[in-house]
This record gives structure tokens, C-alpha cells and sequence, in this order.
């Protein structure tokens, strides 16, 4: 954890370290303490006695500082702090006065070899260390040791300190030598040929056996070593949060206060009265949080949407915790206990002490009004970002490693974007032959083995997206604070595991689109229609609404707007609330991988039986027809049918949480299955369970969150029913967000019969608005579609329309102060239509604008009047429209290109193949808008094709994939040839072959979502 320094994780460390007997093990990052917490845990499960400690460098000197205690832990946690405060990101500056505030801390000195600076360093050091400094001693086999070690000796023995052992150990095993090198390149910014003295001359920075260490040191200096261990009790456990004190009144305890807003929020949100249920549920719910202590959690979140309320910021909690009536009460969810109450039994485990989950969702855009509010709250000192520990991913451990190595940057390049060999280590040596680069295979089963190591291991320190600790003291006497990349943000050095697995108290401070989305929707309608909506106003359980979503018409709608969620939609067909909360959780990697989504559709249809191996079962799984589907479901299993006990049920957790950072999940596998085989249950079922497990560490989806989200995706689904105008202008002024381009929701919306009308300087806003239209409102597009044209530019040109009225060109540019380049601009998105009857005669006018310096006013020649010129045809509009907007109100692409080449004559439109049989053979043609490739896909490539009418579905398996690599990857306008799949009221085409028309487009800008 100081960062591509060491070739090892912290549990290598650990395990290996337990396998030597050694008698304790100091993690000393460099200036970071990132790594303690996954040591400590391993250290704990491996009782081996762990010594916290820091690495720092300073004028050529090397000093190691050691925590023996409490207090000689908050001191190094504020030096740290210190020194990365006063630095940019990732970097640190020590100044010898720092080291004065060590006052209980153990210091080892490496010499740095310059006589006359070391002298004045250990006689400054020795003064204030007294009893508690020692000289290190390194045995590497660099060659100099003798030299080396007797002028420590004579200078310990001259200031009368003692010697100790130190390895400088960058990993646990010798055999990662070779990902040393790779990582030290890596940081270096060079080839591995390149590093020269940066690289290690050998493997002996490693764990090395005790009967090796007491042939390479003397006895004393062993024996001091475990002197040092002796004196270092002190262990992360010790730890205590403490919760920031202002969110109480002083007149009142935790409980109190929490209780008076509890039982104000049931009168709000029942103000004929609180049913017997509800009330007996509250006080339940209120127990357990006093008893576990959890008071100021749930008051801190109520602070937060409290402020965000008052404001008008629209939020919505979810998690497990927010999912409580006593959230419903405090208004930190929506969700009604009437419609989720039969999900959960209760909101926190008292047998594992689990603390709180609650992440809240603000709009995205106003977000940053609740971070400053907690920054002015509790100060700088107390409130810190969350870390996120960046690791290698298969892209970026290309990337990297294949740099190290010094391979060509295109070819790199190349295996990085096609992932299709990763599993297949001939196929990679084969394409390495292509290349003429390894004739024998050695360098490519070294790339590969190296790609294998360095998965998951970790890259560099980012920020969490909104997870946020408060302390009630300066957060630095707990853990250290550096500065992240983005101004006015602090991140501690912790990842939100590291703060769970300490009982940190975490509030995720999170941002949202569709939020924005929906406050906007309701905005326009509040605004245009009179009709005053809240989340809470929309009605519940809508038919028309669910008839929408079981047709797979869901195109920007939260949560289910992906292909695999339309493709879902027909199939499961939400009726209900908890439909939807199914079908939100049932598109994920878990429920897929295990096999769980055909099983609960045939159960739900009817077709199978639903059956549960007993009781214990049917009480986890009755709600999903005896089908696992969520996270807290997997959960149970372990415990009621593998015999997990809490604590290992919470070990599993974490291990999901983790994986394919740690890879510590398949050392569960074992266990559950034969746990789950000693009670009768079938391999079968246990290993199909583990294979869910798997899934969902990839990405889980608790049932506590997809309710949240359904919520939701319920109102944004029946915004889109009954106010569709609203709904498609609040999405497009919400982007980026989603899934879809301003293209496709455009088009989508008016394939739903909106009137969408065109940027126009004379009427459109910067925003999109809407209109007064013959039947529904319209949607009139705004100036923020134009590219290139500013907010700044914009808002000049509205206020000069407001003012005055705009009659001509001329008048606009003198008005709004617009540049030549301003005119022209607008006119190539086609915005100056009102003024000038198409974009030819407004290039001509906007030639004759004049630029003068901003203190001069600008005025507009009147030469060329009388010029007439011809208007641009339909494919010149066309072209104009896509590069300046990204879209057009004209003729669909696909329509025009049909009348114009033959080659489209036989090529079905969307529209057309919905209404063919299944098995039919199909030519079709369109704009490609999206490519993905899911990991539970196994390779298959699925691309959306847009025409005239709708968005094709495209399956594309590894055969065509290779065959047709090039026309998949890159065009823009391409042509498919198939077969119609058509199920369920779902349909898809089965490619045999592309074919790249893009060339056809010529010059116009299109763009896709590939991959995402």
C-alpha cells in the first residue's frame, strides 16, 4: 500500500509471516498507513501480533517510525496527515521539526552514508528519542555489507544506541521478483530495461526464514528485533469512534431526540393516526438502535436531508437500515413500510453488530450544496472523503505491464481492447507470433503470468463517490488525511471496508440523475400544467404505468432501461411494486451466473413447480418463489443451510464485498458446500448457491436497495406514462445521465407522438422547455445542444430577446454582444432559422458581423441584403444537424440513405422485423448506437441499431465476432445480415454477418455508447 513499492498484499504478508513463526510483522508503508486495516484483519485471523508503522525520507535519511501504544498511533496518524496536508496528491513533505511531536513513538534510523550529515542527524535524533531510537541494519547480498555494517556500528556505539535487523521486505516470497520490477517501472514511468540502479539488484527484499536471518545477522540484533515487538501492544481494535456531538440538543439524550423526531415524522406521514403495527414496529426499531448505540447515525442522516429538504434538493435513502419505518418517519426514504414491510424482518443484525446502512441520493447537480454543508458543519478537520483503493482491472494491468515490458504501444493497445484470449494463454502467445515478437512463447507466458499476479492489486488512492466520515475530534487522531486530486477535498487513507470492518461511522453523501430528472419533471409539470406532484403525490400501483413496462417501453426510465431490462420486462411483467423490485435485482451478474433467472420465471409463469427443501428454506426464499435473487438472501443461506455462524456470515459478506480485489471469496467455497452436503442438501444446489456468491461479488444487489430503486424507477416510469413531454424535456436537461444519447431520447419521444421543435434563438432557452402544443405540451429544444456555444453566450442571447424583441441577425449580434464566430455557430445548428430562412443565408449574414473588443459596442454592416442564396438539401441539413447538435428533428438517416443506394433496398426496418415469425432470415441496416459485452455474456457482443422506426437488438457470438472484427468495432452506419429470435414477446436477431456501410455517412458526426 505505498503504491506500486511492493509486490505483495498485506495478506500474503501476514499468512506468510504465521508460516515462518515469526513472533510479529510491522506494516511500514511509506507516509501512509492505507494498508493497516487488511493487515490487521489478517493478523487477527492468523493471531499473529501486529506492529503499526510508517516509513518516511528525509534528506537522504530513511526513518522508520513504530506505534507502541495509543498515543504514539494518533501521533503518527497526525504526522502523516501533516506532511500529505502541505502536499499535492500522492505526495508528502517532511520537515525535521515535525518529528519533535513523536513523543511516544519508536524511531529506527537508516544512515545515509554522508559522514558529516549523519552525525548531525543521529545527534539531533538521539536528543530527542531518548530510550526509544534505533540504527537499522540491512543484510540485502548488495556486496558492502561488512563495510557497511561496522560504520553503523561504530556510529550506534558512539551515541550509544542500539542496533536492530531490518529486511526492507517488498513481498512475501522471492519468486515476485519479476512484479517488483513490472511495478517499480510502472511508478517510474519507464520499461523495466530502462530502471538501471531503481532496480532491485535481487530477490532479497523478501520474507525471509528465521534459520536464514540468524546465519546473515548477529543474535543481538536479532534479538532487539523482538525487544521492538515487545514494546508495540498496541492493535487497531483499541480504536473508539466517537459520534459528533451537534446533531443533540444539549437539553437531550440521543434516544430522546430521536425519539421526538420519530414520532413528529408518524404524524406527518399519518396524520389520520399511526396504526397499531407501525407503532409497535417504531418502538421495536428504536430499542435495538438504542441498544446497539446507533442514535447519532440515524440523527446525523436526518441532519442531512433535513438541510437538503430545506433547500429543495431532492433525496431518497436506501440500504438496509433506510429501509426502517423510523427512516420513513424521519423522512430520509420514501418508501412506505406499507409496501416494503413484508421485506425485512429488521433493519439492523443484532447478532453480527453490524453498524447502519444508509446511502443517500441527492440530485447530482446540487450534491455539492450537501458536501459544503458538511464541510461548514463540522469543519475540515472532522469531516473527510472516504478512499477508494484503485486496483488492476484486466485493461489497466494490460496497459501497464505491457509498457513495463516495453511491447509496441499499438499492439498493446490492441489486446487491451479485445479481452477474447484472456482466458486462453496459446491464444496469446499466438498473437505475439503475429507480431513477430516471440517466436519460442516465452515473453508471452511471462506477460500473461505477470497479468495473472498483479490482478487486484493496488494502483493508487482515489476518493470515494460520497462516503464521508464525521468524528466528534480531529479525524487525524484516527486515521490520516491527505488531499485528493479535486480541489477543497480531503480523503482519509481508509476504503470503506477498512471503516466498516472498524465501526467507523460512514455517511454516503451520494449524486443521482434521475433525481434531477424527476425534481425537473415535476418543475415543468408544476409550471405548464398547474399540477403540483411530490414522490409522494404520484399514485401508487398505476395499470396504465405497468402495461407501459411489460410492453419493454422503458427508454430512460431509472433502472430498467437497458437492453437486458427491456429484454427482461415482457418476460416478467411488473404488475406490481415488488415486481419491480424483482426485476430491478434480477439483471445483475449473481442471480445470472447462478442460474436463478429461468427458474424464477418458469415458477412465476407457472410452468414449474415451487418447492423448498424445508422450512428454514422457505422462510429465506418464499418471497422469490424459492429462487435466491438477492444479496441478503445468499446471506441467510450460508447461515440456515451451510451452518455459517454470524461471524462468518459477516466474513463472507466482506469477502463479496471484495472480490476480485482480494480473491478471498473461494476459500468459503469449501466450507458451504460441505456445510450444506452435512445437511442433506444436493452438491447440485450448493454449488449453483456459491456460483450466486461469485456473482454477486462482482455486483450484488441487496433486496434493501433494489426496493429504494424501485421507488424510483416507478415514478420516473409513471412520469413517462401520464407526462411524457416533461419526462423526456427533464431527462435531457439532467445529461449526462443514463443510458441513451439527446439523439435517442428525442427520437424516442417523438415516436411517442411529443412535438419536439428546434433550437431557435427567437424561442428556446438555454435549458429545454416546453410549449403550449394542440393536445399534450410540446418540447422546444435548447441552446445547450449547440456545441461550442457557451451557458455565458447563451444567457446574452435570452436577456436580449427578453428585453427588446429580435428582429433580424444583425440586431441579435449587437444585442447580445455575439462574436462572428458566435453567428456562426448558431448558424450551422440551424438556431437562426427565424431570422434567416435556412442556414446558407445565415452563414451569409453572419459574414458581415464585425468583431470589435468587448469595451467597444459591436455593430453589423448592412452589405449583402440583397443576396438571395439557395438552401442547403436534405443530406447538407442532415450533416449539419449531427456535427452541431448530435441530432436531427429532419428525416431519420436511414430514411434518406434508403431512397438513395440500393444496397438498403431488401433491409428490414425495426418495425417490420417485430411482426416476422421467429427462425425468419432478415437483412437490416441502421446507425449503431450502443455495443456492449456484459461479463456474465460469455464473450457474446450485443449492439443496438438504430433506424427510422425503432433500435434493433443484434447478438453477435465469437465466431462473427472474429470473422467481422473489423466492421464490429468500427463502423458507425453498418448493415447485419440474420435470423429473427423472437420469445416471449422479446425479440433479437442473430448475426451471421456485418457489413461496414459507413463510408455512406461521409463526414457526419455519430457516436456510440461501446461498452458501457
Amino acid at each position: 500500500f505505498s503504491f506500486l513499492r511492493g509486490a505483495s498484499h498485506p495478506r500474503e504478508l501476514v499468512a506468510r509471516a504465521r508460516e515462518l513463526r515469526y513472533r510479529a510483522l510491522a506494516i511500514t508503508d511509506e507516509c501512509s498507513l492505507a494498508g493497516v486495516v487488511k493487515a490487521h484483519m489478517a493478523a487477527r485471523d492468523n493471531d499473529l501480533p501486529l506492529i503499526i508503522g510508517s516509513e518516511f525520507h528525509l534528506d537522504g535519511h530513511t526513518m522508520i517510525v513504530l506505534v507502541p501504544d495509543r498515543l504514539a498511533y494518533s501521533e503518527l496518524s497526525a504526522l502523516i496527515t501533516l506532511t500529505r496536508r502541505r502536499s499535492g496528491k500522492g505526495l508528502y513533505r517532511l520537515q525535521w521539526d515535525d518529528l519533535q511531536q513523536l513523543r511516544n513513538s519508536l524511531l529506527i534510523w537508516l544512515p545515509s552514508h554522508d559522514v558529516e550529515s549523519d552525525q548531525r542527524c543521529v545527534r539531533w535524533l538521539a536528543q530527542r528519542f531518548p530510550g526509544r531510537m534505533w540504527v537499522g541494519v540491512e543484510h540485502l547480498l548488495t556486496g558492502n555489507e561488512v563495510e557497511d555494517y561496522h560504520y553503523r556500528h561504530r556510529l550506534a556505539s558512539h551515541w550509544q544506541l542500539p542496533l536492530v535487523a531490518c529486511g526492507n521486505v517488498h513481498m512475501h516470497r522471492a519468486e515476485r521478483q519479476p512484479l517488483q520490477d513490472v511495478l517499480s517501472a510502472i511508478r517510474h514511468n519507464c520499461s523495466v530495461m530502462d530502471l538501471g540502479h531503481r532496480r532491485f539488484g535481487n530477490a532479497e527484499r523478501h520474507l525471509r526464514s528465521r534459520p536464514r536471518l540468524a546465519r546473515l545477522y548477529p543474535p543481538p540484533l536479532l534479538a532487539e528485533s523482538v525487544a521492538i515487538a515487545e514494546r508495540c501492544n498496541f492493535s487497531l481494535d483499541e480504536l473508539r469512534y466517537e459520534y459528533p456531538a451537534e446533531v443533540v440538543p444539549e437539553h437531550l439524550s440521543p434516544s430522546q431526540h430521536l425519539r421526538e423526531l420519530v414520532s413528529a415524522g408518524a404524524q406527518k406521514r399519518w396524520p389520520q393516526g399511526v396504526k397499531a403495527a407501525i407503532r409497535q414496529q417504531i418502538e421495536h426499531e428504536l430499542a435495538l438502535v438504542a441498544e446497539l448505540r446507533y442514535e447519532y447515525y440515524f440523527l446525523t442522516v436526518h441532519d442531512l436531508v433535513r438541510f437538503a429538504r430545506s433547500r429543495n434538493i431532492l433525496c431518497q435513502g436506501r440500504g438496509s437500515a433506510a429501509n426502517s419505518v423510523i427512516c420513513y418517519c424521519l423522512f430520509i426514504t420514501e418508501a412506505s413500510p406499507d409496501r416494503v414491510s413484508m421485506l425485512f424482518e429488521r433493519f439492523i443484525s443484532r447478532e453480527r453488530n453490524e453498524p447502519p446502512d444508509i446511502d443517500v441520493d441527492f440530485e447530482h447537480e446540487r450534491r455539492e450544496e450537501v458536501i459544503q454543508y458538511l464541510y461548514r458543519k463540522y469543519s475540515r478537520e472532522r469531516a473527510a472523503l472516504v478512499a477508494t483503493v484503485i486496483t488492476y482491472r484486466p485493461r489497466s494491468a494490460i496497459r501497464d505491464v505491457g509498457k513495463a515490458l516495453g511491447l509496441e504501444p499499438l499492439f498493446v493497445e490492441q489486446l487491451s481492447q479485445s479481452l477474447a484470449w484472456w482466458d486462453r494463454r496459446g491464444e496469446l502467445e499466438q498473437r505475439f507470433r503475429q507480431q513477430g515478437m516471440d517466436d519460442q512463447g516465452r515473453l508471452a507466458r511471462s506477460f500473461f503470468q505477470l497479468l495473472q499476479q498483479i490482478q487486484g492489486f493496488t494502483r493508487h488512492l482515489s476518493q470515494h463517490v460520497g462516503g464521508f466520515i464525521i468524528t466528534r475530534n480531529p479525524i487525524s487522531t484516527l486515521v490520516p488525511v491527505e488531499n485528493a486530486a479535486m480541489p477543497e477535498r480531503t480523503v482519509v487513507q481508509w476504503d470503506k471496508e477498512d471503516v466498516e470492518a472498524l465501526g467507523l461511522l460512514k455517511v454516503d453523501v451520494l449524486g443521482l440523475g434521475m433525481l434531477s430528472a424527476i425534481h425537473r419533471a415535476f418543475d415543468l409539470i408544476g409550471r405548464h400544467q398547474q399540477i403540483e406532484l411530490t414522490m409522494q403525490s404520484i399514485p401508487e400501483e398505476d395499470a396504465a404505468t405497468y402495461e407501459m413496462l411489460c410492453r419493454g417501453d422503458s427508454v430512460g426510465v431509472f433502472q430498467v432501461e437497458s437492453r437486458a431490462q427491456m429484454a427482461m420486462l415482457p418476460r416478467l411483467r411488473p404488475r406490481c411494486y415488488y415486481d419491480l423490485v424483482i426485476e430491478i435485482a434480477i439483471v445483475r451478474p449473481g442471480p445470472i451466473q447462478g442460474d436463478m433467472v429461468h427458474p424464477y420465471l418458469r415458477r412465476r409463469d407457472g410452468i414449474e413447480p415451487v418447492t423448498y427443501p424445508n422450512d428454514e428454506i422457505r422462510e429465506v426464499l418464499s418471497r422469490t418463489l424459492g429462487v435466491p435473487i438477492f444479496q441478503e438472501q445468499v446471506i441467510q443461506l450460508a447461515m440456515v443451510a451451510a451452518g455459517f455462524s454470524g461471524g462468518e456470515a459477516d466474513q463472507l459478506r466482506r469477502a463479496m464485498a471484495s472480490w476480485g480485489k482480494t480473491g478471498t471469496l473461494e476459500n468459503f467455497e469449501q466450507k458451504l458446500i460441505d456445510g450444506m452436503l452435512c445437511r442433506g442438501y444436493q452438491r447440485d444446489f450448493a454449488q449453483r448457491l456459491f456460483r450466486q456468491i461469485q456473482g454477486f461479488g462482482e455486483y450484488g444487489f441487496p433486496e434493501s436497495h433494489s426496493a429504494s430503486f424501485a421507488l424510483l424507477a416507478y415514478v420516473s416510469a409513471w412520469l413517462k406514462c401520464h407526462h411524457p413531454a416533461a419526462f423526456y424535456c427533464a431527462l435531457l436537461n439532467s445529461q449526462p445521465m443514463g443510458f441513451y444519447s439527446p439523439s435517442q431520447l428525442v427520437q424516442d419521444a417523438r415516436r411517442h407522438g411529443i412535438d419536439v421543435r428546434p433550437i431557435d434563438v427567437c424561442h428556446s432557452d438555454w435549458d429545454h422547455g416546453m410549449e403550449s402544443g394542440p393536445g399534450q405540451p410540446a418540447l422546444r429544444l435548447g441552446l445547450r445542444l449547440v456545441k461550442g456555444l457557451s451557458a455565458k453566450i447563451a444567457g446574452q442571447i435570452v436577456a436580449a430577446r427578453r428585453d427588446r424583441g429580435i428582429r433580424d441577425i444583425d440586431q441579435l449580434a449587437r444585442r447580445a454582444q455575439l462574436r462572428k464566430a458566435d453567428v456562426e455557430i448558431l448558424a450551422a445548428a440551424g438556431a437562426l432559422q427565424s431570422l434567416a430562412k435556412h442556414r446558407h443565408q445565415a452563414f451569409w449574414r453572419a459574414l458581415a458581423i464585425e468583431d470589435h473588443p468587448p469595451s467597444l459596442p459591436l455593430k453589423a454592416s448592412q452589405t449583402g441584403d440583397e443576396i438571395v442564396l439557395d438552401a442547403p438539401d436534405e443530406i447538407e441539413d442532415l450533416k449539419a444537424d449531427y456535427n452541431s447538435t448530435g441530432l436531427t428533428l429532419g428525416r431519420h438517416p436511414m430514411a434518406i440513405l434508403r431512397e438513395r443506394f440500393a444496397v438498403f433496398e431488401n433491409c428490414r426496418k425495426f418495425r417490420e422485423i417485430q411482426a416476422l415469425g421467429h427462425g425468419s432470415c432478415i437483412r437490416t441496416a441502421g446507425i449503431v448506437t450502443g455495443r456492449q459485452r456484459p461479463g456474465t455474456a460469455s464473450g457474446v457482443v450485443f449492439l443496438t441499431l438504430e433506424d427510422e422506426t425503432g433500435n434493433n437488438n443484434i447478438v453477435i457470438w465469437k465466431e462473427v465476432q472474429q470473422r467481422c472484427r473489423e466492421a464490429l468495432l468500427k463502423s458507425r452506419l453498418l448493415m447485419v445480415k440474420g435470423t429473427v429470435e423472437s420469445r416471449n414477446a422479446v425479440v433479437h436477431i442473430i448475426a451471421g454477418e456485418l457489413i461496414d456501410c459507413s463510408a455512406l455517412l461521409e463526414h457526419t458526426t455519430l457516436e456510440s455508447r461501446d461498452f458501457h
